[in-house]
Formats: C-alpha cells, sequence, structure tokens
C-alpha cells in the first residue's frame, strides 16, 4: 500500500501539483543549468537554495552516502514501490551531464528491486549513455518524458526543444515509454506544435498551464480551440491525456460545456486518463 506523506532525505510521496506526476520521487540535487524563465523553483519553495548551478542536497554527505540512504529508503518502501514508480526529480534535471551519474546508480539500484523509474528532462545527450546500451531491464523498467514547450528562448541551458523531440522519438522506437509534459504552456500554438511532432511516439501527454499567472494571461477562446484541437489528435492517434489541474479548473470555468462534453467522450475511449495512469501498463 502507498505510504502516503512518506517524507525521508531521499525518497518522498510528492503532493500538490508534483503529485500529479507521480505518488513517489527521488531528488539528490538542487539547482538546474537549464536555467527556465518560468522554472517554478527559482521562485517557489526552493528559492532560497536555488542556482544556476546544481549542487548536492546538504542533508547528503556525498553522493556515495546518498545512494546508501535512497536504498535504505527505498526499501523501507519497497511494497508500495513496487506497485508504482519512483520519479527523478522535481529539483533539477536528472539528466544533466553534472548530475546523471548518480541518477544511473539509482536507477540500477531501484531496477535490482524490481522498481520502476520515471525521468522527466530537457536533456537530449544521454540517450546513447553506456547505462541503457548494457542495462536488460531498461525498456521495461524506465519511461522517459520530456518537457516540451515549443519555447528555446525561454529555457537557454536546455537541449532545444526539436533535440528533445527527436532523443524522444529515439528512445520510443528503442522500446521505452516515453511521455510529454507539456507545462507550463507558455502559447497555446507552441505547445499545439510540440503536441503535433510527437504523435505516434508519445505514449501520454501531461498538459498543464503556467503557474503564477492570472487567468487573463490566457485567452478563454484560444484555451478552448486547443483543447478540441487536441482532442481531435488523441482520437485520431489513441493518445493518452491528462488534462492536469490548473488546465481542467481553467476549462471549467471558461468553457464548462465543451470541456465535460469532450472529455466524457475521451474518457469512454480510455484516452483521457488521471494523474495515478500507469504509464507501464502492468
Amino acid at each position: 500500500m502507498n505510504r502516503k506523506g512518506f517524507k525521508g532525505k531521499a525518497i518522498y510521496n510528492p503532493q500538490g501539483k508534483a503529485g500529479e506526476y507521480s505518488q513517489w520521487a527521488c531528488n539528490f540535487y538542487n539547482g538546474c543549468s537549464n536555467d527556465c524563465e518560468y522554472c517554478y523553483c527559482k521562485r517557489g519553495f526552493l528559492s532560497h537554495v536555488w542556482d544556476n548551478k546544481p549542487h548536492l542536497k546538504k542533508c547528503f554527505k556525498d553522493e556515495r552516502k546518498a545512494l546508501e540512504i535512497f536504498e535504505k529508503e527505498l526499501f523501507q518502501n519497497i511494497r508500495a514501490l513496487t506497485k508504482s514508480s519512483i520519479f527523478f526529480t522535481f529539483s533539477s534535471d536528472p539528466m544533466l551531464p553534472e548530475v546523471k551519474r548518480i541518477y544511473w546508480a539509482a536507477t540500477a539500484c531501484a531496477l535490482s528491486y524490481d522498481v520502476r523509474v520515471q525521468f522527466l528532462t530537457k536533456r537530449a545527450d544521454f540517450v546513447d549513455d553506456h547505462f541503457l546500451q548494457h542495462n536488460r531491464f531498461c525498456k521495461t523498467h524506465i519511461a522517459f518524458g520530456f518537457t516540451l514547450t515549443g519555447c528555446d528562448d525561454k529555457e537557454p541551458g536546455a537541449s532545444s526543444n526539436q533535440e528533445r523531440i527527436e532523443a524522444m522519438r529515439i528512445l520510443h522506437e528503442r522500446g521505452f515509454k516515453t511521455f510529454a509534459s507539456i507545462e507550463p504552456i507558455i502559447d497555446f500554438e507552441s505547445s499545439k506544435k510540440m503536441i503535433q511532432e510527437t504523435l505516434g511516439f508519445c505514449d501520454l501527454y501531461k498538459i498543464g498551464l503556467r503557474s503564477g499567472v492570472p487567468d487573463s494571461y490566457y485567452s478563454p477562446s484560444e484555451a478552448a480551440s486547443f483543447f478540441t484541437t487536441v482532442t481531435a489528435k488523441a482520437m485520431i492517434w489513441d493518445a493518452k491525456i491528462y488534462w492536469k489541474q490548473s488546465f481542467s479548473n481553467y476549462a471549467k470555468k471558461h468553457f464548462h460545456d465543451r470541456y465535460n462534453e469532450y472529455e466524457s467522450i475521451l474518457k469512454t475511449g480510455g484516452m483521457v486518463v488521471g494523474a495515478d495512469y500507469d504509464i507501464f501498463e502492468r
């Protein structure tokens, strides 16, 4: 059973918006060189420890000790974790060249306990890493997510959105589960383009609005048009969609009838899923 409220040094149960991504997560590092303009961590609860260079969390003496703690907490929660998966990471980018070694090591540890792993990244330069070439459990136990906004200028330190899309395509062709975080939506046209360009090799879309902005940041008519278009694409491509609370709350407020009608159709077809959807489809 899931241990709601578990909060270890490495592993914990995320709450709020983070909880819409996974029941379990792990953060080893704070800070990120992607330097995204819209980053919530910069102005949220991590702002006091944030930097454009990742640094190991202060609760860990070094990476070796961090991994020891990770394995201990993994074992503490093993029954729940084997029924779910663990998410890397909400406080940095796990595929940054400076930090990915520890996340690959933690992945190897998780896989040894039959625990599945999900990554969310804005990097594309890891797809040929040695770990992925020489671990036989990778394809059944790892899902790769890419944040896709379509706005490279707002993510100056990250791989370009086109590079991320190509990395997603390569990983999907190799047999990995893939998902796209279409969040935050900077503008609807850019997000629509990201979805269009990944149809056929993205297993799940998680779509959400920008945090910390007023409703007036978005146009209700553009939001409704975006919703209708994405719905049509999902029907054609049999794509899975999770409308995050930020989007569904906005839709219910500004175009309630259309949202309910289309969401009902998609739920019937199994295309709209909840936050607890298992991308590994066990």
